[in-house]
């Protein structure tokens, strides 16, 4: 499974991400318009979720009238995309396939996007969601890394603490752990680099001899995380910009001792370990491959895995951000700070394009839950 701390927007502004209320990164602003995330993605280690018997009752949410149909933006939706979603959606769920829905998504084969939409329409029925929430964005960055130190990849990536017992805290700050000997760092990174992995929760790594590693969630200190914008702001060090790309980039140009004051102004640490990347997605917290733009992290006390939803994500608040999200999207992974039953945290793959385009999601998000309908209620 994969552990997130917060959405990197919220991550570098706030002061504690105790809600999540942001993806997974700063604030990036871009002119151009996100390109549509392909169906293939990632997570390496979220708290478990319950298993989907704890999961509340959709009894009194309000049935849609219309179904699929209408649904705001259906008829623009990538049905075939879709389809994708809800076989995924169907591999989450343990061998559980109510009304037999899976199996009869087993049997289709090549459909057309009518076809799709055809068999989405019949085979499942809508719930509405109560409340408005919030959707936000997350993705896998890559970065540099070196088996050994130099001036440059100066900052250990640390495994977890041999003493430490899984599950357990670490009880020091940052700016102690930074001292410690690091004779068991299983790579070195950019400090920058390595601060900005440590908000994501996990990563890839690229070694100069064309070596892919990945970066996995592997304990943390026992104090809570500070974003560190909003000081840096404060101090002068930042104008009106409070973006990622500004921030890493002042971190880069002042490594060294104020690069660091600044870094340590946020107390919490992650230790990783490193894991072979095949180059394929990787998994979310229901064991099934996250699908760029249609796989979504959720709160497991209000959903289960292998939940089907329509985003209806309108609203954005964030400069340069795609005016919409409408889409069929499977609950394939959970997140520490997302929290509520219409929350959600929408993954949109690997590198530095998804991570833009994550930056730019924080949309007032309403989401609509798809559930199954049996052969003789079609």
């Amino acid at each position: 499974m994969r552990f997130r701390i917060c959405g990197l927007a919220a991550a570098l502004l706030l002061a504690a991400c105790a809600h999540h209320e942001a993806g997974p990164r700063s604030r990036i602003v871009v002119t151009a318009p996100p390109r549509p995330a392909p169906p293939p993605a990632r997570a390496e280690h979220r708290p478990a979720a319950p298993p989907a018997s704890a999961a509340p009752s959709v009894e009194n949410e309000t049935p849609l009238p219309g179904g699929l149909a209408a649904l705001p933006g259906w008829a623009s939706e990538d049905h075939l995309a879709a389809l994708a979603a809800a076989k995924a959606a169907c591999s989450a769920t343990g061998g559980a396939d109510p009304g037999g829905v899976c199996m009869r998504l087993s049997w289709l084969d090549q459909p057309t996007d009518a076809q799709a939409r055809e068999f989405l329409e019949r085979n499942y029925k809508v719930a509405q969601a109560t409340d408005a929430g919030v959707l936000t964005g997350y993705f896998t960055p890559v970065y540099e890394a070196r088996r050994s130190p130099d001036a440059e990849f100066s900052a250990p990536v640390r495994p977890r603490p041999a003493d430490l017992k899984r599950g357990s805290s670490v009880h020091a700050t940052r700016a102690q752990i930074d001292v410690w000997p690091s004779d068991d760092a299983v790579a070195w990174m950019r400090p920058e680099d390595l601060f900005f992995l440590q908000i994501q929760g996990s990563g890839v790594l690229i070694f100069p001899e064309g070596a892919r590693m990945r970066a996995v969630f592997d304990g943390a200190n026992d104090e809570a995380f500070t974003g560190i914008a909003t000081p840096m702001r404060a101090q002068g060090l930042l104008g009106s910009d409070t973006s990622g790309e500004t921030i890493h980039a002042w971190l880069a140009s002042h490594r060294g001792p104020e690069a660091n004051s600044v870094m340590d102004l946020d107390r919490r640490y992650i230790f990783f370990q490193l894991r072979p990347d095949d180059g394929g997605p990787p998994s979310g917290a229901a064991g099934v491959r996250l699908i760029p733009g249609r796989a979504v992290a959720v709160d497991p006390t209000e959903h289960r895995l292998g939940d089907l939803f329509w985003l209806q994500a309108d609203a954005p608040t964030l400069p340069g951000a795609f005016p919409a999200y409408h889409r069929i999207a499977a609950a394939l992974d959970t997140g520490s700070a997302i929290k509520g039953d219409a929350r959600a945290d929408l993954y949109l793959g690997e590198g530095e394009a998804a991570g833009e385009e994550a930056g730019r999601i924080r949309h007032i998000l309403h989401l609509y839950r798809l559930e199954p309908i049996g052969p003789t209620n079609q």
